[in-house]
């Protein structure tokens, strides 16, 4: 079996003395749609960040396709895509100049970049506001704009936090139809999310974490046991 991401006895404590991460395992298989979900403060942010070498883990290995993290930094780096839940481009450039400057920093030149970019500015729905400031986007249009950035550079592994965050339902639809396809085509993605439908319409495997531990985790259907994932999540995180 081929994994995208092994997390083994994962800690994080934090300089000011919170324990993040008390030992967390972690197997995501290449290809897979899996969803991390848990409460806000569970450890979920945490997990992505060390993923996407934003936070130092305490201990702990984690590799990304075999590639180990701080041996392999660079490679690693190449392989993500990381849709972050907060808006985090300047809003006075332009769509179009966000994503090529995203291409830049994965050394690709603006003739090599293009195609990729146009293509996924039709795809995303951008296309029309490629010249616009982005901010006259829509909220559900920054979303979309996050994504098209994290994926100019074709990685392998899309890490989603929160994507759909103050999206309206047409466009929530619009782009579950564009990630499955994405997943489909081979792009392994980790979503969090506390949209619980989202993640049970998205996902095949699942795992939540509360207080820094996994509590649960599996296909979606071993996790659900014949109830709903609201139902399931509820009575882990309350435990």
């Amino acid at each position: 079996m081929k994994y995208a991401v092994q997390l083994e006895k994962i800690h994080k404590t934090y300089d000011s003395g919170t324990v993040a991460l008390k030992g967390i395992d972690l197997h995501i298989e290449q290809g897979d749609f899996f969803a991390l979900l848990g409460p806000n403060g569970a450890g979920k942010s945490t997990t992505i960040g060390i993923l996407a070498q934003l936070v130092r883990k305490t201990s702990g290995e984690v590799s990304i396709f075999d590639m180990n993290i701080e041996q392999q930094s660079l490679e690693v780096k190449a392989s993500i895509g990381l849709v972050p839940q907060e808006f985090n481009f300047n809003i006075f450039e332009k769509v179009e100049d966000i994503v090529y400057n995203q291409a830049g920093y994965y050394g690709l030149t603006r003739n090599e970049a293009k195609p990729e970019i146009d293509r996924l500015l039709l795809a995303l729905g951008l296309d029309g506001k490629r010249k616009s400031k982005s901010m006259e986007l829509s909220g559900g249009m920054k979303r979309r704009l996050m994504i098209a950035r994290a994926l100019v550079h074709k990685p392998r592994l899309l890490i989603l936090d929160e994507p759909t965050a103050g999206v309206d339902v047409e466009l929530r639809l619009e782009m579950w139809d564009f990630l499955k396809e994405l997943n489909q085509n081979g792009t392994t993605i980790i979503l969090t999310t506390h949209y619980l439908e989202e993640a049970e319409k998205l996902c095949r495997h699942i795992a939540i974490i509360d207080k820094g531990e996994i509590r649960k985790g599996g296909t979606m259907s071993e996790v659900l046991g014949g109830k709903s994932l609201e139902e399931v999540y509820l009575d882990i995180i309350k435990k």
